[in-house]
């Protein structure tokens, strides 16, 4: 499901002249029974809309004063949201005789044509307060109060995000809630204005448009509305610089390519994008890809395995985005734990919406061929999922049912789309040629699933500056098969670097000789290449491999330079 919350105004669009008829409030029950949470949003003060509409109960939470105060109809409690009228103010609009004139906990109301007065007012004190029109009322209020701040508190006491409600109102005060959630609605009867800027504007008026959002909610989510497509989000454009965008809320991503190819940096743009627009993203990070991503919340660390308490915490903040770092979990467990975890993260996002994006790294890793995985596959979303992965035929098909679009990146594009298309049973599409078989950097094959033709794309650039596997490859031990070895020329030595920094270490300790040899003869970007997996750093270690003008001193320096610039390292190895 996609929205979770209905925020709707009162006067004019679930009410007309203070009534809401049985078919609105039956609407709105129904709306409740399919799981959503309600929330009305008026600019009338609490006391009177207790007098007028006895059926606040229907609601989770209430904003009245146009923004400025929350009800909890459960609990009864009041939790003032702004800083109450000044009093002087007040006694000087009475002083004028102005009427009517009525006050909240916060706002100052009247009607027009007092506004004029009510601004003079304002100005002769210096006030910070600002003027709210709405059919011929008049509300005062402290600047940048609305129903949109209002609905935020609401939505954030409800752990929502607004990106999984939907806004319904008809007048002036109503465009602020409304350009807040995901998708706004507007009643028939709504003003010009407000139907100009509404996502949907519903045929009849006022509760029976209600009724109407209501029932095309329950039927399907919205998933034909058109307009939404204000959301997608930019991720590359083709040669002719033709857009190619993404839908927040469409199908499944799949990310594929050979090692050191660029996926992460793809994923890290995607992830970007969509937290920049307010979406959350939970990233299951197996090997510390992620470290460096600054708007998520970091759960879990080489040391230690990420607790399942923090995970469904972290996912009550809408705004910000998670990475389950599982370095600190055995490498043989790690298909295991994710197993484990993932009906509770799919709990929440039944209940919540949350997370918006499921990210699964080394996917081949995580989700394998075999029953586990296939146990799975029915709990994944329909929605909002992004695979990683280098082999997507070794994933188990099952679970990538809702990919909707491919990112091939790297070596051999179209024979990995082949792979997939084999995997799952699909139709393979004309693929366009790639010179060499080889895309490059930067760029991407993408076929959105059921299409004939796969294109090129040019991808946008994350301004993320990522520094990859940090801590496998440059803290980590990589065996003695992926281990480099300085031997100098007639095995003289046999000196051992498990890992970047073991490497530099020694780089700094070795004889001249010893380092010329290795390096002249490509030896530093063969065990990048392979072992590293990183194409970018080995490309530029040959670069200095093949300079045989340059003295041992600087080539180390370069090395340095060159590793570091890709590579967290710790501080001292990094100052040398």
């Amino acid at each position: 499901m996609r929205f979770h919350a209905i925020a709707t105004d009162f006067d004019g669009t679930i009410a007309h002249n203070n009534d809401v008829d049985d078919a609105t409030l039956s609407a709105l029950e129904r709306a409740k029974k399919s799981g959503r949470k309600l929330l009305l949003v008026t600019g009338r003060e609490l006391p009177d809309l207790q007098l007028v509409f006895p059926r606040l109960d229907l609601f989770d939470l209430v904003v009245v004063e146009n923004g400025a105060v929350l009800f909890n109809p459960q609990s009864k409690e009041v939790r003032i949201l702004a800083e109450p009228p000044v009093p002087k103010f007040v006694a000087k609009l009475r002083a004028h005789k102005i009427s009517p004139l009525s006050t909240g906990y916060v706002i100052v109301a009247t009607c027009e044509p007092h506004h004029i007065e009510v601004l003079k007012i304002i100005h002769e004190y210096g006030l910070e307060l600002q003027v709210i029109f709405n059919k011929g009322s008049v509300m005062v209020l402290p600047s940048g109060v609305n129903k949109a701040t209002g609905l935020a508190a609401a939505l954030e006491e409800l752990a929502l995000s607004p990106h999984n409600a939907v806004g319904i109102g008809d007048a002036e005060n109503d465009h602020a809630f409304m350009r807040l959630c995901e998708c706004s609605a507007a009643v028939a009867n709504a003003l010009p204005a407000v139907k100009e800027t509404a996502d949907l504007v519903l045929d009849k008026a006022r509760g029976e448009g209600v009724v109407e959002l209501v029932d095309r909610l329950i039927a399907n989510d919205l998933s034909d509305l058109k307009t939404l497509s204000r959301h997608h989000i930019l991720i590359g454009a083709t040669d002719d610089k033709a857009e190619v965008p993404l839908d927040p809320a469409g199908y499944g991503v799949l990310v594929a390519g050979t090692s050191g190819s660029g996926k992460s940096t793809i994923t890290t743009l995607i992830m970007e994008e969509l937290a920049d627009a307010g979406y959350q993203v939970l990233v299951i990070d197996p090997e510390g890809d992620y470290e460096s991503l600054d708007f998520a919340n970091h759960i879990g660390n080489p040391t230690q395995a990420p607790q399942l308490g923090a995970i469904t915490d972290a996912l009550k903040d809408p705004m910000r985005s998670i990475v389950v770092n599982l370095l600190g979990v055995p490498l043989n467990d790690r298909p295991t734990y994710f197993a484990e975890l993932l009906p509770h993260i799919l709990q929440e996002k039944a209940r919540t919406g949350l997370p918006h994006w499921l990210v699964i790294d080394e996917t081949h890793h995580l989700l394998p061929h075999g029953p586990s995985s296939v146990a799975l596959a029915p709990l994944l979303p329909e929605r909002g999922i992004l695979f990683i992965t280098v082999h997507p035929a070794d994933v188990e098909p099952m679970t990538m049912a809702n990919v909707g679009t491919l990112l091939l990146i790297g070596g051999q594009p179209a024979d990995t789309l082949e792979g997939f298309c084999k995997a799952t049973g699909e139709s393979e599409p004309v693929c366009p040629a790639v010179q060499g078989n080889k895309l490059p950097s930067g760029d991407a094959m993408i076929w959105r699933r059921g299409s004939r033709e796969a294109i090129v794309i040019h991808m946008k650039q994350p301004r993320t500056v990522r520094k990859r596997h940090s801590r496998k490859y440059a803290e980590g031990n990589l065996g003695p098969e992926g281990s480099f070895y300085f031997r100098g020329p007639n095995d003289k030595l046999n000196l051992k670097a498990s890992n970047l920094q073991v490497f530099l270490q020694l780089a700094d300790g070795v004889d001249d000789e010893t380092w010329d040899y290795h390096r002249k003869n490509g030896d530093f970007s063969k065990w990048v290449r392979a072992h590293i997996k990183d194409e970018h750093l080995a490309d530029e270690l040959v670069k200095i491999e093949v300079d045989h003008k340059a003295k041992p001193n600087e080539t180390r320096a370069a090395v340095r330079v060159s590793i570091e610039a890709l590579y967290t390292l710790p501080a001292d190895i990094a100052s040398g």
